[in-house]
């Protein structure tokens, strides 16, 4: 009686345990959303390109050559936030495009058109972040000690985590970042009433455990710190998903001088539409990183 009991406990533990990680890799799974428009629509000249990434997969991006056949050009690899593609970052293509950058949009995996992976995280994001900025360093037509990198929300993350890492990144553009993932993922429990810590703490170490890292190597908040480049740190004044109190974390945890917070007036986390109106801070902020190089 005991040992079925024990082999009754035992087996609800298991199943128990597949069930959570069942609804873990269905719940934070990334939405994909294929592009349908392209550079075209805007004007802007391009060519699809294939860049091989971890896993033996591949990612989809758009690369945005500098107008006029220019040599020696200042280039900019910019990703996308959750569930986004490169179709999301085009409306910054074109700013650049117009001032002499080359430009690579990319699809990180299970996004967009680039090859599904068993996961997304903030770490594959980077590797994604790294294998674009590689790929672009090697354009003849590019100077790859003047690129920089442009992230949306989790791609912002993912750019400052790169960049922290790496000397060879010229600037850094963080849009909308969170200041840390466990801070972000008990505010989305909090929002969706599951219970912490009885079942939000098994979640967040399971997810942790997953990715293969500690949410502290990884947080924003922390990475700032690593880097030696310029930042520029751009949040919505009314951003409901990542308050702005977020980027104020991160940008109170800089090291040096060289780190800049823009807040946009009543910008929400998604508001591709403002970015027109402030694309001169940007691109100033941009060529001043770029002549120290």
């Amino acid at each position: 009686m005991i040992l079925a009991i024990s082999a009754l406990l035992g087996l609800s533990l298991v199943l128990g345990y597949l069930l959570l990680t069942f609804t873990i890799h269905r719940t934070y799974r990334a939405p994909r959303r294929v592009e349908t428009g392209s550079p075209a629509d805007l004007g802007l000249p391009f060519h699809i390109i294939a860049i091989p990434t971890e896993n033996n997969r591949c990612l989809h991006a758009w690369y945005v050559p500098p107008p006029d056949h220019s040599e020696n050009a200042p280039g900019v690899v910019a990703i996308h936030g959750w569930g986004g593609n490169a179709e999301l970052m085009l409306p910054f293509a074109v700013p650049f495009h117009r001032t002499g950058y080359a430009t690579l949009l990319v699809d990180a995996r299970n996004h967009g058109r680039s090859d599904a992976d068993s996961f997304s995280s903030l770490p594959r994001f980077a590797e994604d972040l790294e294998h674009g900025l590689e790929w672009l360093s090697a354009q003849l037509e590019v100077n790859p000690h003047r690129i920089a990198l442009l992230g949306h929300s989790v791609g912002a993350g993912a750019a400052l985590l790169v960049a922290s890492r790496r000397d060879d990144v010229a600037a850094v553009v963080s849009i909308a970042s969170f200041a840390h993932p466990e801070a972000l993922m008990r505010r989305q429990m909090k929002t969706h009433h599951i219970p912490y810590p009885v079942v939000g703490w098994a979640v967040l170490r399971y997810i942790e455990h997953a990715i293969g890292t500690r949410y502290e190597t990884i947080a924003p908040v922390n990475t700032i710190r690593k880097v030696n480049c310029p930042v520029l740190l751009i949040h919505g004044g009314d951003d409901r998903r990542v308050p702005l109190s977020d980027a104020e974390a991160i940008y109170a945890r800089r090291r040096h001088q060289h780190v800049e917070l823009l807040t946009i007036p009543n910008a929400d986390h998604d508001s591709a539409e403002h970015i027109e109106l402030h694309s001169d801070a940007l691109l100033m902020f941009l060529q001043g990183a770029f002549q120290d190089r």
